[in-house]
């Protein structure tokens, strides 16, 4: 534990801030003197100005000392009205407190004789004063509050994300494995030498899902070793109804990404265009500005079994999360293009 942290601040920082405040209404404080009331010798001046510092030091620590202990005996979560109202009141009583002494041991020495309407204002004062600082004690508490809430929400979404797309890649798709399948079964009948390298790459895929299901990222590299697994399955099952080209720079190898982000952007594109062998279905992937980008031509499907919005959706949550760079989507007349940050 620091020395700051011992006696009650946060940092050498907040201490600073503090004190920077004291001494700035002391010179304040002092120049009123100087320009507004006469017969203050110097003596006067740096004798006043050095009390009216000592005496603000200890209204601040000694209130700041009353807020740490209300924070422990009647802290805000028991009740926010009556903790305001309790640390306003024994503020305004210390506040009273210190005038009485200044009234009695203070105003005898003064170099003149105060008015009725010094008196009353500086009684006042004695009384705001304290108050403003426990002002400035409550600010403090509501803005970290508000912080702490923002930082919960923040990391609850974040949370959300991460376990929907856990799901997502965990399940790789129902309708994907069913197809698969079914593309096997009529392969092991009509080839079954390409069945033996369908299963085989099948078998990678899972293979990559159940390694990576607990990494939140991997190397683009390591994704795309999968993805060309993935896209010996696509072609094979789409034929000449699917043309899919990747035209990575290596120097972006090392980069990394969201596992099995790949592998819904082209299952979104498959489920969402028309892919036949007059029509094909053409998916690019490349990379560009530190950006990995997937396009596909749009032949657009006029029923979508089911939609992989959700994945899309979670997808670019997730990536909000883990980069400043956000995962964008763009659509055009003939295209359809998403631009993946590589970390």
């Amino acid at each position: 534990m620091t020395f700051p942290e011992k006696i009650g601040y946060r940092s050498w920082r907040q201490i600073a801030i503090a004190y920077g405040i004291i001494a700035g209404l002391g010179v304040f404080s002092a120049l009123f003197r100087y320009f507004r009331m006469d017969g203050f010798t110097p003596t006067m001046h740096l004798t006043f100005t050095l009390s009216s510092l000592l005496g603000a030091i200890i209204i601040w620590e000694t209130l700041r000392l009353i807020n740490l202990a209300l924070d422990r005996t009647y802290p805000y979560e028991r009740s926010v009205i009556g903790r305001i109202v309790i640390q306003l009141l024994i503020g305004s009583l210390f506040g009273l407190f210190c005038r009485t002494l200044i009234y009695f041991f203070g105003e005898p020495h003064f170099p003149f004789q105060p008015d009725q309407l010094f008196l009353a204002v500086t009684w006042a004062l004695w009384i705001i004063f304290p108050s403003g600082i426990n002002l400035i004690f409550f600010a403090g508490y509501f803005f970290n509050q508000w912080k702490v809430g923002l930082l919960k929400a923040e990391r609850l979404e974040r949370e959300k994300a991460q376990v929907q797309f856990d799901t997502l890649k965990n399940q790789l798709n129902p309708h994907f494995l069913f197809n698969a399948l079914t593309s096997l079964n009529s392969l092991i009948q009509n080839n079954p030498a390409l069945a033996t390298q369908f299963l085989q790459h099948l078998s990678k895929v899972y293979r990559y899902v159940l390694q990576h299901k607990e990494e939140s990222m991997v190397s683009l590299q390591t994704e795309l070793e999968f993805i060309r697994n993935y896209i010996f399955l696509a072609e094979t099952r789409f034929d000449k109804a699917l043309k899919i080209e990747v035209r990575v720079d290596d120097r972006y190898l090392d980069k990394r990404i969201v596992p099995v982000t790949l592998q819904v952007l082209l299952e979104n594109a498959f489920k969402h265009n028309v892919a036949e062998p007059d029509r094909p279905l053409q998916i690019t992937i490349t990379t560009l500005n530190e950006y990995l980008v997937i396009r596909n031509n749009l032949q657009p499907r006029r029923i979508v079994e089911t939609s992989n919005q959700i994945g899309l959706d979670n997808l670019k949550s997730l990536y909000g999360y883990l980069t400043s760079r956000p995962l964008s989507i763009e659509q055009t007349p003939t295209e359809f293009i998403v631009n993946v940050p590589l970390v």
